[in-house]
């Protein structure tokens, strides 16, 4: 019987720890994980880049350090459980020491035929119970790890279940295809009509040369299976972090919070100073519009740009054309997770050749299937910039690449949903 245990497995590179509250003794934080560290640990440094965001003696999202947040919520509790799988360890530890609490003990093992077996090490009845697992590669084995979780709780009478999904697998199958994506180029003809007026002529036969692209049907939307299985296990809630398309949490019949990691990035992008006149935020596809507006609008209301690219197959991008004006200009593109690099290397080359004088690419979730690292490393980008929501392994650094923790983003929202405090308000 082959034997891992969560309560022993190795740390990720990333092993930071956020602010904590200062009633909270840091000897006693994240026991079961055996982490030793201070609240005075200096930052940690990644090729000579920040791999946990803190910036001037502030944790990022600076918001998160505003008495009005530490006022509302009650930061003492002996009924909140935070256990982590096997996925992500290192977030789970930082989110503990955020919220000034110990992981609690579980046994994860996998048998020589690859089943898995769960054994909580402590009573989690009555408890509200947090999990924290994402399902990112090897998905499968994650997403069922992350069930028998769920199930080891409801069968140990946990009063609530909280699966916290930092990376939500499968959310990209959220729909069977259709012979259009007509509502998409309506979606960006729309607005780019209305906001960029100068552009007029462009957009208009741009997007009447965009072709009607027929895909394959008879196809499962898994999202939706996936939902209905961590349903049927027992949780009573889901927390998730920028999910591929906002409608997947129509296909929970449980509620869903979803959080939005934005402020993270965007207060280390402000942290760098760029000039507003010398900004453009882009949209590495038509499918990203709404999220790079949104993310310009809080850049100072910046410029946008769109690459118009024709996807032949899965994993593979084509760019075809920009819409919008780059020349000179600092581009920032955007998106909700970097795969294999295809779309953003190719809309960084583009970028290139109309003049962008810098690329930076930002993303939440770096899922990083090969050739990612080869394409991200080649020089096309000033920077790259992450979160922690999947790990990142010790091999795939590259000198450009900065990893920013969303730890203290979930810790917040975890102490909210837990004291019935509004999420929302978090980012107001």
């Amino acid at each position: 019987m082959a034997s891992l245990s969560s309560s022993t497995s190795s740390s990720s590179l990333q092993s930071f720890c956020p602010k904590i509250p200062a009633s909270t003794s840091p000897s006693r934080l994240c026991s079961s994980f055996s982490v030793k560290c201070s609240g005075a640990e200096p930052l940690k440094l990644v090729n000579g880049r920040p791999s946990i965001p803190v910036l001037d003696g502030q944790s990022l999202p600076k918001f998160l350090s505003s008495k009005r947040l530490d006022d509302s919520v009650n930061r003492s509790s002996t009924r909140l459980k935070l256990f982590s799988g096997l996925a992500n360890p290192a977030l789970a530890r930082e989110i503990a020491w955020y919220m000034g609490l110990e992981l609690g003990k579980i046994n994860i093992k996998r048998f020589a035929d690859g089943e898995i077996y769960v054994q909580l090490q402590e009573s989690v009845r009555g408890c509200d119970v947090f999990l924290i697992q994402p399902t990112c590669p090897p998905a499968n084995e994650n997403l069922m790890e992350l069930l028998i979780m769920i199930d080891a709780c409801r069968r140990a009478s946990a009063k609530n279940i909280t699966a916290v999904i930092p990376y939500f697998g499968y959310a990209r199958a959220d729909r069977k295809a259709s012979m259009l994506y007509f509502t998409e180029l309506i979606q960006v003809s729309n607005l780019f009509l209305s906001v960029v007026p100068v552009l007029r002529n462009q957009i208009k036969e741009t997007v009447c040369n965009w072709s009607w692209e027929a895909t394959q049907g008879r196809e499962s939307i898994a999202a939706k299976l996936v939902a209905n299985l961590i349903t049927e296990a027992g949780a009573n809630r889901v927390l998730a972090c920028d999910l591929h398309s906002g409608q997947s949490m129509g296909y929970f019949d449980i509620p869903v919070d979803h959080v939005y990691c934005q402020p993270v990035i965007l207060d280390y992008l402000a942290s760098k100073n760029i000039a507003s006149s010398d900004l453009v935020v882009v949209s590495p596809d038509v499918g990203g519009v709404a999220r790079a507006r949104a993310f310009a609008k809080k850049l100072s209301d910046a410029p946008l740009a769109i690459v118009d690219k024709r996807r032949h197959a899965h994993n593979v991008a084509e760019v075809m054309n920009l819409i919008g004006d780059v020349r000179g200009k600092v581009a920032v593109m955007v998106d909700d997770m970097i795969d294999t690099a295809g779309t953003i290397t190719k809309g960084a080359e583009l970028l290139h050749e109309e003049g962008a004088r810098e690329v930076y690419a930002c993303c939440t979730h770096a899922v990083f299937s090969p050739p990612a690292i080869e394409r991200l490393s080649s020089g096309l980008f000033q920077e790259v910039i992450i979160t922690n929501t999947l790990p990142v392994a010790e091999k795939n650094f590259f000198h450009q690449l900065t990893v920013l923790s969303t730890a203290n983003l979930l810790g917040e929202t975890i102490w909210r949903v837990h004291d019935d405090c509004s999420v929302s308000s978090i980012f107001q």
